[in-house]
């Protein structure tokens, strides 16, 4: 029997969420026999649905809700040797992989647009014991976004973000990092790195417009920047969007990247998919082509 796991974060979506499971399940029961939801109460919650689902060898798993939560859904399969197909219905406040895989913000809108016959290869990243789908941040921004409360967040959207990242931007905080790209170590004075798998990061559609789910890559910038005034002239050609390098932003393609920080390793973390990450170092690889993702 073709059975598929809902995973649903009752938090994400507002009032509008019992609709949108009820709409999800009807769609997803018109191709899979059993459809078994599961509701997320604590954080962790998704990725133990999903490494279970998995290893009852369910023929799918999809989550509904934002980026924290599908990135729940993929650390659970990552592991595992049998690893169902992956989808997702977007229900967050950026929802960057949505975007990366041109599927709808609008929740009702992905859910009906779903081709349950079509799926796609995508590469997953792995940094430590962890794994992330999009993007792996760290330095001052990122730090903000560590800072920023679901309150503000839930009122706020990508707003949230942008106030909190303003507030520690003009405390004018860079790190020497040292870093290893592929096996070659090099020093970096930046206020910002940025590690992502797909063209979409922080909602910013093009960032990295060279990136693609399943590349086998990950794409590494920097902001070359010491001070205030470095930092804001260096932040419009990064939003513009990077492929090469230049006097402002440094840009490499790898598959593999360790780095850490002397200086302040005790309180740098990193930002994983959204959510906190570890504490510097860090040891960052791709897997190719680890999922296979409905989009």
């Amino acid at each position: 029997m073709a059975k598929v796991l809902l995973v649903v974060n009752p938090s994400s979506g507002g009032e509008k969420a019992p609709e949108f499971q009820k709409m999800a399940k009807e769609k997803l029961g018109q191709h899979f026999e059993e459809v078994v939801v599961k509701h997320t109460e604590k954080a962790g919650d998704a990725s133990a649905f999903a490494k279970e689902a998995a290893r009852d060898q369910f023929e799918a798993v999809f989550v509904m809700g934002g980026d924290g939560t599908v990135n729940e859904g993929v650390s659970g399969l990552a592991e595992e040797d049998f690893r169902p197909k992956f989808g997702f219905f977007p229900l967050g406040t950026v929802n960057d992989m949505a975007r990366a895989l041109n599927i709808p913000l609008d929740p009702a809108q992905a859910i009906e647009s779903l081709d349950l016959t079509k799926t796609k290869p995508m590469d997953i990243g792995k940094i430590n014991d962890d794994y992330f789908m999009n993007v792996v941040a760290i330095g001052t921004i990122p730090q903000a976004v560590n800072d920023t409360t679901v309150e503000d967040k839930t009122k706020l959207g990508k707003l949230a973000y942008a106030i909190s990242a303003l507030k520690n931007l003009a405390a004018n905080q860079s790190y020497t990092f040292t870093v290893e790209l592929d096996g070659v170590e090099k020093t970096i004075e930046s206020s910002l790195l940025v590690i992502g798998s797909t063209n979409s990061i922080g909602g910013f559609e093009q960032l990295l417009p060279e990136a693609e789910v399943s590349d086998g890559l990950m794409h590494f910038i920097y902001l070359k920047d010491s001070n205030l005034l470095e930092s804001l002239q260096t932040l419009p050609s990064l939003l513009t969007g990077v492929d090469e390098s230049n006097d402002r932003v440094g840009y490499h393609q790898i598959k593999e990247i360790k780095i850490s920080v002397a200086d302040t390793g005790d309180t740098l973390r990193v930002n994983v998919d959204g959510d906190e990450g570890d504490k510097l170092p860090v040891h960052i690889k791709v897997l190719p082509s680890h999922l296979q993702v409905y989009a």
